[in-house]
């Protein structure tokens, strides 16, 4: 993360909260026989502000220009920019006569504003740690999606809601994963990924709690026995959901305030990865200039993702394609474009937990914050958004959670993992791309 590997600054990195106590001692095991080490740690420890203060000098102070070309002009992928602010003016010269080219042109206008989202978190990370660094990107890549739900609810539109929410999960899971793990493992062809195997566990239980909160009301409505016929489901799901927000507050505080270290990236292997790790860049931009980035990247993609919703059913139409399919795989596509560019950079620089932070971070986002929250939502909106996703569904994120946990149960990766999982994505798509949504006309 762009952190300095000299000895006499370790103390600074625990103070600043660069460095967790694993890696802290790691790296005092590795000096410990060195009697200089031991003689610049007592110096170090009579002048911790100073060095502390030498270390946030190295945090860049660039001007607005300059910012604005590491940003933007730096990427040759911004080159597709100009696409977005044509789909808003295809969107209001042509009105309802070419949706889907609006579908069209917003879906690849939002591309490079999810890459460069990724790249202000990683930049931001720098500066936060691995375990914010992950949540802030699962948090920045789930607003558009959150969003649209609380739009789409407003509308009364409570199945394309349940629709978009599971396919973002779904892709998470099994594109954004497989392609961090396939694009990782390509990259360091020559050794396996690891990743800390505890957090995969805890990851894992955590959707797995999350397939149960939409399993039970769909067992429930399909085996005919609710109490009350028409309102027990709903109940259930309204209860269900208030937990699930508490399991997911309690799932924060955990992380990262009881125990933050059981969440940072794996230091075990530091001594066989220290080329690699002394590679590592310093932050490119301030902590400032990637917050205020951030929002105006935010921003800017949830405008785009606003005509690329009003464009699906006119796409629709002039495609012929599902209005399901396009709910489940092609806008989650694009709504987790950010974590999707991010989290094969990060795989990409071997911090494979900050890809896992993102991929699966995000997919435990979406089913235990933006599902239930969503309840709430239409609970106090009059809407009755409950968590039945019906059969098909509910049964399509049963079996991707038990793929995805016996993918990761071993705290190790390749890119013949990252390929299988592309290939279940695949088999997700087309299985959705033949089937017919009977509630469809519901929303």
């Amino acid at each position: 993360m762009g952190c300095c590997k000299v000895p006499a600054l370790i103390q600074a990195q625990v103070q600043m909260g660069l460095v967790n106590e694993n890696e802290r001692k790691s790296l005092f095991r590795r000096e410990t026989d060195s009697p200089q080490a031991k003689a610049t740690s007592l110096i170090m420890m009579e002048q911790g502000g100073s060095f502390s203060a030498s270390f946030r000098d190295r945090s860049p102070n660039n001007t607005l220009l300059h910012s604005f070309k590491i940003v933007i002009l730096s990427n040759k992928l911004n080159l597709l920019l100009p696409f977005g602010p044509l789909a808003i003016l295809l969107h209001y010269l042509t009105y309802n006569n070419n949706k889907g080219w609006v579908f069209l042109l917003s879906l690849v206008g939002i591309t490079p504003l999810a890459e460069r989202l990724g790249y202000a978190t990683e930049q931001l990370a720098c500066y936060t740690g691995s375990t914010v660094g992950g949540l802030l990107n699962a948090t920045f890549g789930n607003v558009t999606e959150l969003i649209i739900s609380i739009f789409a609810l407003k509308n009364g539109m409570i199945r394309v809601v349940q629709l978009t929410l599971l396919g973002s999960i779904l892709s998470n899971m099994l594109l954004v994963l497989g392609c961090a793990f396939f694009c990782g493992g390509l990259s360091f062809s020559r050794k396996e990924q690891v990743f800390d195997k505890g957090n995969a566990v805890v990851n894992s239980g955590l959707l797995l709690m999350a397939v149960m909160g939409l399993l039970f009301p769909a067992v429930l409505h399909y085996t005919h026995s609710e109490v009350h016929a028409g309102s027990s489901e709903l109940a259930l799901s309204r209860f269900s959901s208030c937990i699930m927000l508490v399991a997911y507050a309690a799932y924060l505080f955990f992380q990262l305030k009881t125990q933050p270290s059981s969440f940072t990236p794996l230091t075990e292997d530091m001594n066989q990865s220290e080329e690699t790790s002394e590679e590592d860049e310093d932050p490119e931009i301030s902590k400032w200039e990637a917050i205020i980035w951030l929002s105006i990247l935010t921003a800017w993609v949830s405008l785009l993702s606003g005509y690329l919703v009003d464009a699906i059913e006119g796409a629709s139409v002039s495609w012929k394609i599902p209005i399901s399919f396009i709910s489940v795989i092609l806008l989650p596509i694009v709504g987790n474009a950010a974590e999707h560019a991010g989290a094969i950079m990060f795989a990409m620089k071997d911090k494979l937990d900050l890809s896992l932070g993102v991929a699966i971070g995000s997919s435990i986002q979406i089913s235990m914050f933006a599902v239930p929250f969503c309840v709430v939502i239409g609970w106090m909106m009059g809407a009755q958004m409950d968590l039945n996703f019906q059969l098909f569904e509910t049964a399509t994120l049963f079996i991707t959670v038990i793929v995805v946990a016996f993918f990761i149960q071993e705290g190790t990766s390749n890119y013949f993992k990252g390929l299988l999982l592309i290939l279940c994505y695949l088999i997700v798509a087309a299985s959705f791309f033949v089937h017919e949504d009977p509630h469809q006309d519901d929303a």
